[in-house]
This record gives structure tokens, sequence and C-alpha cells, in this order.
């Protein structure tokens, strides 16, 4: 207790409630104690890319890309089964009990099962006590989506939160051809017709058989009424009052099947204005993504519809904090990356300035910032390389990644900040920052293949998710950081907010 009270007093006299953006206390390097996450993970958790049956058994996403992605037929054969079992078409589910005024956490990238997992979980129950459901935005299991992952990875980590939990499958659910996360979430038992034929399915890795015993246990944990949360599909729409909340299933490798299309089009139609949750995100490290559809267009054809009345996109996948605000015509589509919620944290100080879409480099927002992420990946290689040298201090990175970006830092460091040295530029160009004939890994390569080497269990995890809430004039769309000290578990920081009006239509 004495540990928590050092914390709240810090914050306390730096101006109330801090972020990454005010201190580094914020940003949660400065930590006098861990938080109640640690007591919550199981022992014996986790997974190594290193192990190559770790990579066997993920094959099925390079399979995809070198023969094709059977998982639009595959999905395609789910909805079929689907509609014989419940004839429902549009795939709806109904929450206009919550009424006119309501909200909703989002989180990404989830089921890890380990500590950056776990360390979420206090900051969800703080933020989300009084919300009316949670969406888990892409990869809900890693490594495959087995069913068999579902205690340690999904209900054991989220037992305590209240309400209903819906979810988008991700690419790594997508493994396990979908059948872990369509017997969780949809109550499907495993079908026929979901494994490719010829070559690719000589190759591809087949849905594992789930033990039903354990997850009865396993469901048992979140077993009362106001959890029950049977999803329709794989893609489905939340409908409340003043907005309807669009789930779509990108695949393996983003794209829907022209199926999938019909309905997105058929339920943008609805003239309320819509938040779109998808694996894949549409603007991700200044990057364009429009998703296509089989058949001709884009996912983003239809956001950027103003008859559709889109307002915001969010995205799994990248596992970080982004936020791109795009004019289109007169109006402004906030697209949201949110991968903050368990997995291993992306880089972002490999995100150049940013001018994708016309976005402004000071009006995109990011976390970790970009400061922070770059000392972060500095402190992982440096421990584990043991070369002291290569880590630069929080103050360091700041102004490495001011003079790379070329902007006014989001927190800027007191007297101007220490003087940029040749030791920090060699660094910076090493872990990816500046530009340098190679680097060592920090993007989705470092998560695949290095990352274990690196594992830490100890703050800052730099982990997120969203709170969103919706009145009948406004949508309101908050991130929040997971840091996993204790004072931030308490108090979670706002790493940003944006507020977007509902016009009537």
């Amino acid at each position: 207790m004495i540990g928590i009270m050092v914390d709240v007093a810090k914050i306390a006299e730096r101006g109330g409630r801090v972020s990454s953006r005010t201190s580094a206390l914020g940003a949660g390097w400065e930590c006098d104690r861990i938080g109640t996450f640690a007591d919550l993970v199981p022992d014996g958790q986790g997974f190594t890319w290193l192990d190559p049956r770790t990579l066997w058994r993920s094959r099925n996403e390079v399979i995809a890309h070198l023969l094709g992605d059977p998982s639009p037929a595959a999905r395609r054969r789910w909805v079929a089964a689907l509609r014989e079992r419940d004839g429902d078409g549009d795939f709806r589910i109904d929450r206009r009990d919550l009424g006119d005024t309501c909200s909703f956490l989002v989180l990404g990238d989830t089921g890890e099962g380990d500590a950056s997992q776990y360390a979420v979980v206090p900051v969800m129950l703080k933020v989300g006590a009084d919300t009316g459901f949670a969406i888990i935005a892409s990869d809900v299991i890693y490594p495959t989506g087995s069913g068999n992952d579902y205690e340690d990875k999904f209900f054991r980590p989220y037992q305590d939160y209240p309400a209903p939990i819906y979810a988008v499958p991700g690419n790594h659910d997508w493994y396990d051809g979908l059948g872990g996360f369509m017997r969780v979430f949809c109550g499907m038992p495993l079908i026929d017709g979901i494994t490719p034929g010829g070559l690719r399915g000589l190759l591809w890795r087949k849905p594992e058989r789930i033990d039903e015993e354990r997850l009865a246990r396993a469901a048992a944990r979140r077993s009362r009424p106001e959890q029950a949360a049977r999803q329709p599909g794989p893609y489905w729409v939340i409908e409340l009052n003043r907005l309807l909340v669009v789930g779509i299933d990108t695949g393996i490798i983003n794209g829907i099947d022209a199926e999938q299309g019909a309905w997105l089009r058929r339920i943008s139609a609805d003239p309320r204005p819509k938040v779109l949750v998808t694996g894949k995100p549409i603007y991700v490290n200044n990057e364009y993504h429009p998703c296509p559809i089989e058949g001709g267009g884009t996912v983003d054809d239809i956001v950027r519809d103003p008859a559709n009345r889109y307002v915001a996109a969010i995205g799994g996948d990248v596992h970080n904090y982004q936020r791109y605000p795009v004019r289109v015509g007169d109006r402004v589509i906030q697209y949201i990356v949110s991968g903050g919620g368990g997995a291993f944290t992306h880089a972002t100080h490999t995100i150049p300035r940013v001018d994708v879409a016309g976005v402004a480099e000071d009006d995109f927002r990011c976390y970790p910032l970009r400061g922070d992420s770059l000392s972060f990946y500095s402190l992982l290689y440096s421990r584990r390389l043991r070369i002291r040298s290569l880590y630069l201090t929080p103050e360091e990175a700041v102004e490495i990644m001011a003079a790379a970006v070329g902007n006014e830092p989001p927190r800027p460091n007191a007297d101007g900040g220490p003087r940029i040295t040749r030791r920090m530029r060699l660094v910076a160009r090493l872990l990816g920052a500046l530009p340098f004939p190679f680097h060592l890994p920090v993007g989705k390569l470092f998560h695949r293949y290095v990352s274990e080497l690196a594992d830490h269990d100890s703050p800052p995890f730099f982990k997120s998710l969203l709170h969103v809430s919706v009145t009948p004039a406004e949508l309101r769309i908050r991130c929040f950081g997971a840091t996993g000290c204790r004072a931030q578990e308490i108090d979670p920081p706002l790493e940003d907010e944006v507020a977007i009006p509902l016009a009537p239509p």
C-alpha cells in the first residue's frame, strides 16, 4: 500500500491525472509498485515462435499468401451452416435495451495468455465497469486460434468482466479454420467442407479437435446470465438506438468474400451512423489498406460513401494504437488502430512523418509515443544482447524522434532535453528510427521470431483499450493505457480522446 501511495502522490504533484504525453511517470517509466495483474497470470502460459512446432502449426499464413487464401470459401460454408441452424440472414445483435446513452469497450489482439495480456485486465475492469459489452477486434487466441487455448487466454482473464464479449476473428483465429472461434462465440460444432483441396489442402493445417469437457469447465468462468453473448456469425451488426456497430471478418490476408460484401452493403444502408470494427485496419503505419471485396470494390468504398454515415473504422492486427482523422468530402472519418489489448507491442517509432490521405503529422496520434517506443525497444535489445550502450533513455529517445519526424515532441523534455550524440544516432539507426542500410528486427518479424528473446514481465507494457460512449448528440472514443503499474491500474492514463458529433440524418 505504501508503494501505491507514493505513486499517487507523484501523480498529484505533477498536475493531477497523467499520461505518456505529460510525463515519463505517466508513460510508466517510473513505477514504484507493479500492478495486481501479476497475481492473475496463470503459471506455465505462453508459447515461443522459436519452437519449430509453433511455426509449423502456424503455416497457414504462409500457405495463404503463396497458394491463395481459402478463408472466404470456408467462411461461406460456416455462414451457410449458421443460416441453416438459425434462419437469420442479417446477423443482428439487438442491444437497444442499453438505451439512448450507453458505452462499450474495444480491445484488439488480446490472446497471448501471458503478462502483457493480463496487464490490461485491471484497466479493463476499471474503465469498463459500466459498459454494456466489449468487442475483441482480431486475434482472440494466439498462436493458432485453437479452442483448447480459450481457458487461460479468454475465459480466465475476462471472468470478472460483467457484460457480454463479442469478437471479430483475426488471421491467427483462422489458422484453426475458425473452428475454435465458431465453437466459442457462435456455439457451432466443427463442420465438413472448410478444409481446402489440392496441394493447398495437403499442406493446410486441419482444425484442432476440441476437448469439450475442458471447454465446458473453461466457459463456466463466464457463465453468469449477464455475461451471455452468443453471436450470430463471424461477422455481425450490433444494433443500438443511436448507432450501428458493424463487425467484419477479413480472414487471413485482408479481404472479404462477395456474400459478406453484399451483406455489408445492405447493412450499411441503414440511416443510423455507424462504426466499423475490422480484423485489419484501413490506415496503419502511414499506409492505406482499403480491404478488397471479392467481385469488385473495397470496404473503404462503403465506409467513405456519405449515404452510409460511417464516422469511424477501428481495426486490430497491429499491436499498438494509432488514429488518423481523414477528411472525406465535408466530413472527417476517424480511422483507428486498436491492437494493444494483450499481444506483444509493435513499434511506433518506425512510423514516418504522417502524410497519408492528407492527414497532418500534428493531427496523428499514437500510443506508445514514438520516443517511448524507441526507448522500449532499445531497453529490450540492450538487456538481451548485454550491450549497455544500446539503451536510449526516454529523454534521449524523445529528442531523437523529434529530429527524425520533424515535429514538436508530444512530451517535450524539460530544459530542452539532452544533446543528440553520435551514439544515440547509431542506436536509432540500428532500431529503425533513422535511415540505415539495415536494422535490428522491430516490427512483425520481431514479434514473430525474436520477441521471446526480449520477453519481459515488468512495466511499462504500453498496452491499451478503447472506451466508446454513445449519446444522442455524440460518439466519444477514448484510448486508455495499461502500463502494468499499480497506480495506473487505479487511475488509468487517458492517452487520446476524440468526440464525433452525431448529427441527425
